[in-house]
């Protein structure tokens, strides 16, 4: 590849090395230059650009993402459409992301032109969520280096696969001691409803008996009879010794022990056996708090019906003081609703900006005023409902009562933002820390924008249902961005970071991999009423 000025008399067939606006539009970084965008960059006055162009041998930036994308894409995952030389894999449904390790390395061991970046092996993922991506470093890369790194991800297994959470049955067992309390007992049972529920469980068959080891192991016959895959066996006291109460009645049972103590804490206590197609988690008194244990580990992958070997449990250590992670055994595991459910479409929320000054307005509240007969906030809060956003949130500020006054009857959230004279990043945080935990993404639309339609909003809302890696759709028309923004919900927490009055363009900017423009009919996403004149103009046509 040859990098670097080049003369327009040249550029033609080139690729940009930048980003360019010219004339009310963008040629962004990696665009083939033709004819007529040489004619308008000599137009424009420049007479060189930096650029690429591609020798024998070489593989454009996206032909490399989307080939290596494709070849690492195992069961479980569906690959982007490749841009700005990435391509992003995503889930096709909840489970636990299984990396080989080493093949991923010698991957990234072959050029430094050529990265591919995965989550944490057996973390687990959500429908949807990107678990890998790839990045094409430059604007092109050697065919040699691409067809070692293809001949790395080739092989009988996936280099990157999901193993899919199934629905299984598990069986539940306390042991009780004299004095244990019955409160603490149920305490354990929602305790694990919890996390089978998050995994996509039904409830756990239980059953309590006495911490003796014909107890325990009646109980255990009990529970695999009754058609039990896995059990969890939890001890009145905790399990010290292969020899101890809860092993013994096990292996009485007919059972075998297969771990006992993990490289993890919490969670270092626990205990894995088998009894024919029975699995078995003897689980530490670690399980009735709610934060990540070693035992979710073991019960996450059997539940992803994966094999946990002597290998796995000694690779546990590493990542394996979780004292100091605050996080829960699953992403929003409090409750399954919460997910995105494969084959539905995404629950997209609106965010009405309707707090601002309106200074250039002078003594008018611009949102206030007529159009068409109805107060210019009314417009925008209309195409919302008409495109079926999941939830309206509006967010005041200036003339609250008055604003809510004229919304009234609509179905749809105030939040008021007292702060809303320090800038257009205060209101963003508040409509975002006022949405509901349902909400797999949010468009931002400006209280001023009266020709906003509901067509507008769902081409936003197609985009981003695509699956294709567009987690911020940003509408266009003429090659300039407009309004309103739609991010997905792994920005909300980015967007709270926010301050003053640059809204979340920044954030725009940082992921610009993660962008997609969508063209528009019209100019509808650009207009915004800021002036008297403005609104003139408006009404008047």
């Amino acid at each position: 590849m040859i990098f670097g000025p080049l003369s327009l008399d040249a550029a033609e067939g080139a690729y940009l090395a930048h980003s360019l606006p010219i004339k009310g539009r963008t040629l962004k970084k990696g665009h083939r230059l033709g004819a007529e965008d040489v004619a308008a960059l000599r137009a424009a006055g420049l007479g060189e650009i930096i650029a690429a162009r591609l020798e024998e041998g070489d593989v454009h930036e996206d032909e490399a993402a989307r080939r290596l994308g494709a070849a690492l894409a195992g069961s479980g995952l569906e690959a982007s459409t490749a841009r700005t030389g990435r391509c992003n894999l995503t889930a096709k449904a909840r489970g636990l992301i299984a990396v080989d390790g080493e093949r991923l390395r010698a991957i990234n061991a072959v050029d430094e032109s050529i990265t591919v970046a995965t989550l944490g092996a057996f973390e687990p993922v959500e429908a949807r969520q990107m678990a890998a991506t790839v990045k094409i470093i430059p604007l092109a890369v050697r065919e040699e280096h691409l067809r070692r790194c293809l001949a790395a991800a080739a092989g009988e297994s996936p280099v990157i696969r999901i193993a899919a959470f199934s629905v299984r049955k598990v069986g539940l067992l306390q042991t009780t001691l004299p004095g244990t309390k019955e409160s603490l007992l149920d305490k354990g049972r929602e305790s694990i409803e919890t996390r089978l529920a998050a995994l996509g469980c039904p409830p756990p068959e239980e059953r309590r008996c006495g911490h003796t080891t014909g107890a325990v192991a009646d109980a255990i016959a009990e529970l695999a009879t009754a058609g039990c895959e896995i059990l969890l066996i939890a001890g009145a006291s905790a399990i010290v010794d292969r020899r101890d109460v809860v092993p013994e009645g096990i292996e009485q049972a007919g059972g075998r022990l297969e771990r006992f103590g993990l490289p993890v804490d919490p969670g270092n206590l626990s205990l894995t056996a088998r009894k024919g197609a029975l699995r078995i988690l003897g689980i530490p008194g670690s399980f009735r708090s709610p934060k990540l244990s070693g035992h979710d580990w073991i019960l996450q992958r059997w539940i992803a019906g994966l094999e946990v070997r002597e290998e796995d449990f000694a690779a546990m250590g590493l990542g394996g003081l979780l004292k100091e992670v605050g996080g829960r055994p699953l992403p929003r595991a409090a409750a399954v609703e919460k997910q995105l459910r494969e084959g539905e479409a995404p629950r997209i929320a609106a965010i009405v900006l309707a707090a601002g000054k309106s200074s250039r307005m002078g003594s008018e509240n611009k949102l206030l005023a007529a159009v068409a007969g109805k107060a210019m906030v009314t417009w925008p809060v209309a195409a919302a409902r008409a495109a079926g956003c999941s939830e309206i949130v509006v967010v005041t500020g200036r003339d609250r009562e008055d604003i809510e006054a004229v919304l009234a009857g609509e179905d749809l959230r105030f939040v008021h933002n007292p702060a809303y004279a320090e800038g257009l990043a205060s209101s963003l945080k508040a409509g975002i820390g006022a949405l509901s935990d349902t909400a797999d993404g949010a468009a931002i639309l400006l209280g001023d924008m009266p020709k906003l339609r509901a067509d507008h909003l769902k081409k936003l809302f197609d985009a981003f249902a695509r699956q294709d890696g567009a987690a911020i759709c940003v509408p266009s028309y003429d090659g300039r961005w407009g309004n309103p923004v739609l991010f997905d919900r792994r920005f909300f927490a980015e967007i709270q970071t926010l301050s003053g009055d640059a809204g979340a363009r920044a954030i725009v900017q940082e992921h610009a991999d993660s962008v997609a423009e969508i063209a528009m009919p019209d100019d509808a996403v650009l207009l915004d009423i800021d002036t008297p004149e403005a609104l003139r103009a408006l009404t008047e046509t």
